[in-house]
């Protein structure tokens, strides 16, 4: 099934949010749900659930191509890469042209190496690195390879970007903005994203909690 995420819903809460209303109407006791990839709380936009045998097909969907469409604001840069946590620094930004934006999305293209966030999932040492973020300790963050296949600058307004950028599987946009901000001299931080699709399946048939539950689950016989 194809969800549109509500904005600050975790893909946890979305998968006990269909995992409970499929039981509730169903009376089924054991029913396996997952999601196809984690969407940060502060992104909206596709997770594909699926569930039973489905679930089986999860890492097909993991491997696929993803789309994002969201805003880097220049000019600061925040712990998390994103709005999760405060400024902690300001950068000058009136040596910013938009030439040097294009030029720096462009060198992002293709096999790449960037660091994940330290406010991320990823394990380290048995932990979530965020659990260590949170509590002011040091995390030592490992790069990975990652493929980004198009990176298109669609406005620049008042030091915001406005992109559109397709990757593979396990890309931190978060890190892209925090090291596009490197580039221009200036700090970044993402402030606004919405995955758009994955592989061939678009944001735009995808269906909020709420038609699930109103629209699909009241019409559904069992």
């Amino acid at each position: 099934m194809l969800f549109d995420k509500p904005l600050h819903w975790t893909s946890f809460d979305l998968v006990n949010y269909v995992r409970l209303e499929l039981r509730r109407k169903a009376a089924i006791k054991e029913l396996k749900v997952g999601h196809a990839g984690t969407l940060d709380p502060l992104a909206s936009g596709l997770v594909i659930i699926c569930t039973g045998l489905w679930t089986k097909k999860i890492n097909e969907f993991q491997d696929m191509e993803k789309e994002y469409i969201g805003q880097i604001t220049l000019g600061a840069t925040t712990p998390s890469f994103d709005m999760e946590t405060e400024i902690d620094a300001s950068y000058p930004t009136e040596h910013i042209t938009n030439e040097m934006i294009y030029e720096a999305a462009q060198s992002f293209l293709g096999e790449i190496e960037q660091y994940p966030p330290i406010f991320s999932a990823i394990k380290v040492k048995g932990q979530r690195a965020y659990e260590y973020a949170r509590k002011g300790e040091e995390v030592v963050m490992k790069p990975k390879i990652v493929h980004i296949y198009s990176f298109d600058i669609n406005l620049i307004e008042d030091h915001i970007i406005t992109f559109r950028i397709k990757c593979s599987k396990g890309t931190y946009i978060r890190s892209i903005a925090n090291d596009i901000g490197k580039k221009l001299g200036s700090g970044g931080y993402l402030s606004k994203l919405r995955r758009t699709a994955i592989g061939e399946y678009m944001v735009v048939k995808a269906i909020t909690p709420q038609q699930f539950t109103d629209e699909l689950l009241s019409n559904l016989e069992i």
